[in-house]
């Protein structure tokens, strides 16, 4: 464990903007590859004078835009509504069930992708229910520029400033971080999806 995080951080600590662009695209599409292993090594190449914090976190908030408009028109305008409207019954969603969750997604449809911005492993997927439903483009891509580019900058602030620090903390305690996260993240999730 302990020299897998040195090899990460010692490979990603000369990261580039062209890879904070394709990563963190790959980040806001439905690619499992963490922000917190594109933004914070950022975050260290920056304070090795490599890159610049500032650009780095813009970069990253672009790509993540761009990630969520791959979401947003592959998986939500193209394929999620035609697929909905045509095969949905067979899944369940009837046609007045469909009517009921665009008519509630179109009311609240800021809220939504704001609120869905924040929450791990949603901010992924809010994309999808967005294009699917046709979300306008210019708050879209307002609302997920502003929350990706802030998440970017608090990663790259982190790496910048407590990398050393951070890399004994999970050298040191790793596993009982891990157990305690992942049922934390599902915790939450789930009560913020059957809240209502």
């Amino acid at each position: 464990m302990h020299s897998l995080i040195d090899f990460l951080f010692s490979f990603f600590s000369t990261i580039d903007y062209t890879a904070i662009f394709i990563m963190m695209t790959l980040e806001s599409s439905i690619f499992p590859v963490p922000s917190e292993l594109v933004m914070i090594p950022a975050g260290v190449s920056a304070m090795g004078g490599h890159i610049d914090p500032v650009v780095a976190t813009f970069v990253g908030g672009v790509g993540s835009v761009v990630g969520a408009l791959l979401n947003y028109f592959i998986l939500g305008k193209w394929l999620g509504r035609p697929f909905l409207t045509k095969y949905g019954k067979y899944i369940l969603i009837t046609p007045e069930k469909y009517k009921r969750a665009e008519d509630l997604f179109i009311k609240n449809d800021k809220i939504y992708t704001f609120v869905g911005r924040l929450i791990p492993v949603v901010r992924h997927l809010i994309s999808i229910p967005a294009g699917i439903f046709r979300m306008p483009m210019i708050p879209f891509v307002s609302i997920t520029f502003v929350w990706a580019t802030l998440w970017c900058g608090i990663l790259v602030a982190l790496g910048y400033y407590l990398w050393e620090s951070m890399i004994d903390i999970t050298k040191q305690y790793g596993k009982e971080l891990t157990y305690v996260a992942i049922p934390a993240i599902a915790v939450y999730i789930w009560w913020k999806i059957f809240k209502k």
